[in-house]
């Protein structure tokens, strides 16, 4: 069977005279579920989401029925085209439905690998390879997405995801034929292109470089001076930083004369120098600096004093700025280098990074300097850096390694270098540092959205520099825009980094250069990384989710540290960047297999399980509540009913310390459908028990009783006298407090304390604990004594601090004067008012 959505929408059926043939759907509505069925094949697209995007200004009474006869024609038609399993492949799964397809039936799924693979290529150089892989993804479209078919929501914003997924397919597949020689093959393609989409700066650089590439410089500049005319009057703006990049080459490519007053060195392998051109070729500010006063003194006061043979790095990880703060730097020092300031960007927009003896000819044209025939590049820029006073930005470094050449080592000239591996303690380097922006800093950029909306675009956004100047131009350039309509189009994980792109801003364009420079192994591990869940993990756990030992996995956490894709927080304690974190992610849906994806997910929770289920475990710190509680939610999902009891449980101290009652309710009313799927009776009756803690923590009277009451009779099914001791025990405290003492006494003497007989230490604390409260409650508190003796020995006996804490405060308060009774750890009630507890 063969789907097609990158055009109208067609159903092929298997081959044979029963199936052959056509079997797309003929209503429209029938078209729009499948259609939305396939574009998010293989995940469970909920009925809502169906519902939204067949009756987008809301559903009729009749909608879920009419939606279940829509999805039964659907089956018919897949039973038609495939006659074996065509029925199969819509399965029905709370809480909608799941498309399942399989490899080579989908063309969007062909497409989104074939680019992949063709990105991969050519990020490795492959330009030939890359070329024809790309060729193959664009082959796939015949026309626009589902065309023909009714959009909503889902479908139009998945219409502008994959539109902008062709075009990025498109031009990197112009980039791979313009590294094949194909410049003047290319350029009618390109025209047309850029007429088609005329404010996209990245097909206007194509074009102007395949007019350069096919010696057609004139026309390069008029293309150029087109662009700008066309950004100036529509957008009010500038090109952007690649444009301008490329602007400044096609000027370089001029065989411009020597200026007046050049002095000239001569003789064998020595170059002609001329005069050096003042403020050279440091590129137009981008905008206002923002939070970055700090980081610009620093670099301004190792410029101005630099020692011999020193030179300075901004250093820090994609989009942080580093180039718009060496730029600023650079202006402010310009007067302290009386003889220019040279700027080169070592990664041309297009094409491969510069060597050093290119780079070195490229900064001597720059300053007005032409290298005679059989001289080195090299040496002519130490010559010059020697005789006069420059400062030379080289921005973008790959490695010292790549720039130590160029750097200049007699005084009075120096350099500033911008680059992500550029570590600290190198040869004569100062470095400093750029993270992310202050919350202050991003609140001003980011002040159109209003405060509550801007600290939570910020959060988003990781205050990642890039992504928050993204966000802003977001705002500005669509007015009809609210800071809730960024926050919520941010908050999908899977379209986020589509959200941060506009214009020239490209966060994942950035992140990615990013990735696609770390090594292989290290980069497979980005990927399998992606299914942890937000805040630190530990080494064991990452080598868990890598199944690698954790001496094998350290090598490839500390090199993503380098690549600046992770930060390290601690010794063996690693945690995403926000964006970073959502890029791995999106890398692992695309780049591994469905089955790998899988196999790291259920390692990751079971390594959460191993560190804090085990009955030995440390408590969970408050720090990783969040993500053991996300853990327990992908545990669930993955159907690792185990490991989701085993979190659940391991969390309730936790949630209880900090009044999480959501999170409490959510995490455990998961574990227990996954103990009742799991067929754990003792776990089902103590999710039940827990739960019904929950309700009276809540006052939710009714609800705790019939939970106690569910979890005595589960337990007792099971055999489990513990759990049934404390559940009675549990609706024992219900009825004293509601004044029902002869209830209580009942349910406590016949029952909690007959099964507290049996059960373990935890199961008679409860007991006893409620024996002494009853005693309390009736006025005989020298009762209470015996049973609250007990319950000291049990909590020492379990090795739980706080159970232990409260049985020697109860014991003093019973000794003593009478005033408020500590029901539970922390939980008091006036002994006036039996229906009131207070914290």
């Amino acid at each position: 069977m063969r789907f097609r959505i990158l055009g109208p929408l067609e159903v092929a059926g298997d081959p044979g005279p029963a199936s052959a043939g056509a079997h797309t759907p003929g209503p429209p509505k029938l078209r729009a579920v499948l259609g939305t069925l396939l574009a998010r094949a293989d995940e469970v697209v909920p009925v809502s989401a169906l519902m939204d995007e067949l009756w987008p200004d809301g559903p009729p009474r009749t909608a879920v029925t009419t939606l279940h006869v829509y999805v039964s024609q659907i089956r018919k038609a897949l039973s038609a085209a495939g006659p074996r399993d065509g029925r199969e492949l819509l399965e029905t799964r709370r809480p909608g439905y799941v498309m399942h397809t399989a490899p080579g039936e989908l063309d969007l799924a062909e497409f989104e690998d074939l680019r992949g693979q063709g990105r991969a290529s050519l990020g490795k150089g492959d330009h030939a390879g890359a070329a024809v892989l790309l060729r193959r993804a664009e082959d796939l479209w015949r026309g626009p997405f589902l065309s023909g078919t009714p959009y909503g929501p889902l479908l139009a914003s998945t219409a502008a995801r994959l539109e902008e997924a062709r075009l990025d397919a498109v031009e990197h597949r112009v980039r791979a034929e313009l590294g094949l020689g194909r410049g003047p093959e290319l350029v009618t393609e390109l025209r047309s292109l850029t007429t088609e989409h005329p404010l996209r700066e990245e097909l206007q650089a194509l074009l102007i470089t395949a007019l350069h590439r096919a010696g057609r410089l004139a026309e390069a500049l008029h293309a150029y001076a087109q662009v700008r005319r066309r950004l100036v009057d529509e957008l009010g703006a500038e090109p952007g930083a690649r444009l301008r990049a490329l602007h400044r080459e096609l000027l370089d490519a001029q065989d411009e004369p020597l200026p007046r007053g050049a002095a000239a060195l001569t003789g064998p392998g020595r170059a002609v120098v001329a005069a050096v051109r003042p403020a050279a070729g440091l590129p137009a500010p981008d905008g206002e600096l923002v939070g970055r006063e700090r980081e610009l003194a620093l670099v301004e006061e190792a410029l101005t004093a630099p020692r011999p043979g020193g030179w300075t790095a901004v250093t820090g990880p994609p989009g942080s700025g580093k180039t718009a703060v060496a730029v600023a730097a650079a202006r402010r020092v310009a007067d302290a280098f009386p003889d220019g300031v040279l700027f080169l960007a070592l990664r041309p927009a297009h094409g491969p990074v510069l060597a050093p003896g290119e780079a070195a000819a490229r900064l001597l044209r720059q300053a007005g300097v032409r290298v005679a025939a059989g001289s080195e590049p090299l040496e002519a820029l130490s010559a010059l850096t020697a005789a006069r006073r420059i400062l030379i930005v080289l921005d973008d470094a790959p490695s010292v390694a790549h720039v130590r050449p160029l750097l200049p080592t007699a005084p009075g000239s120096t350099a500033l270098v911008t680059g992500r591996l550029l570590p600290h303690g190198s040869a004569g380097l100062r470095s400093v540092p750029l993270g992310v922006l202050g919350r202050e800093a991003a609140a001003e950029l980011l002040a159109a959205a209003g405060p509550s909306a801007a600290a939570e675009i910020a959060r988003l956004c990781g205050r990642l520099p890039l992504a928050l100047r993204a966000a802003a131009l977001q705002l500005s350039a669509r007015p009809h825009w609210s800071g809730e309509t960024l926050v919520a189009r941010l908050g999908d994980e899977a379209t986020r980094l589509d959200a941060l792109r506009i214009g020239e801003l490209d966060v994942r364009g950035r992140l990615m250069s990013a990735y696609e420079e770390v090594p292989d192994a290290a980069r497979g591990a980005f990927r399998l990384l992606g299914v942890l869940p937000p805040g630190a993990f530990r080494l064991r756990t990452a080598a868990a989710v890598l199944d690698l030992t954790t001496g094998a996995a350290a090598p490839l956490m500390e090199c993503l540290v380098d690549h600046h894709l992770l930060t390290a927080t601690a010794p063996d304690t690693y945690m995403f960047p926000e964006l970073p974190r959502v890029l791995a992610a999106e890398r692992l849906g695309a780049e591994e297999p469905e089955g790998s994806a899988r196999a790291a997910t259920t390692r990751m929770c079971e390594a959460y399980a191993d560190s804090y289920g085990r009955p030995d475990a440390p408590p969970v710190p408050a720090g990783d509540v969040d993500a053991v509680a996300r853990t327990v939610r992908t545990a669930h999902s993955a159907g690792l009913w185990s490991a989701a009891v085993r979190l659940a449980d391991a969390l309730t101290t936790a949630l209880e310390g900090t009044a999480s009652w959501g999170v409490w309710e959510e995490t455990h009313t998961l574990a227990l459908d996954a103990a009742r799927r799991w067929g754990n009776d003792p776990a089902h009756a103590r999710m039940l028990r827990k739960l019904a803690d929950l309700a009276w923590q809540r006052r939710d009277v009714e609800r705790s009783a019939e939970l106690y009451g569910r979890a005595a009779r589960r337990a007792e099914e099971a055999g489990q006298a513990d759990e049934r001791a404390r559940s009675l025990a549990g609706l024992a405290e219900l009825r004293l407090d509601d004044g029902r003492v002869d209830r209580a006494t009942e349910l406590l003497l016949r029952g909690a304390l007959d099964a507290a007989s049996a059960a373990g230490p935890a199961g008679r604390y409860e007991a006893r604990r409620v024996e002494a409260l009853m005693a309390i409650e009736t006025g005989a508190a020298g009762a209470a004594v015996a049973p609250l003796t007990e319950c000291l020995a049990l909590a020492s006996e379990l090795g739980d601090r706080r159970r232990e804490a409260y049985a020697r405060r109860a014991l003093r308060a019973a000794e003593g004067p009478q005033g408020p009774v500590e029901v539970r750890p922390g939980v008091w009630r006036l002994r006036r008012d039996r229906r009131r507890a207070v914290r």
